[in-house]
């Protein structure tokens, strides 16, 4: 019996270590804004191809939010330029 007791409580050690690394290696992340809420951009212009092509694939696919950097409504924004972008043919559907 104290053998299994000795056991159960050294493995109790060895998984209190092992939570406590895991704790350490995680280091907070540093909250940056995005490029249009540091320019305090309204409003995402369809008509400026240059920027919308920032945050295009080469294949013509628009980046994810982690990728690309954007807050969530910048990104609803940035999408709905994109699309109109590619209604008045300035941008393609597909490369």
């Amino acid at each position: 019996m104290a053998y299994i007791e000795k056991r159960q409580a050294d493995r109790r050690q060895t998984d209190k270590r092992q939570t406590d690394k895991r704790k350490t290696l995680t280091a907070p992340r540093e909250q940056t804004q995005c490029r249009f809420c540091r320019s305090k951009t309204k409003y995402i212009d369809y008509k400026d191809i240059p920027t919308l092509e920032k945050l295009l694939t080469n294949r013509g696919k628009i980046y994810s939010r982690k990728r690309s950097g954007n807050c969530a409504g910048c990104q609803r924004k940035l999408k709905k330029a994109i699309k109109r972008a590619r209604h008045m043919a300035l941008l393609p559907f597909t490369a």
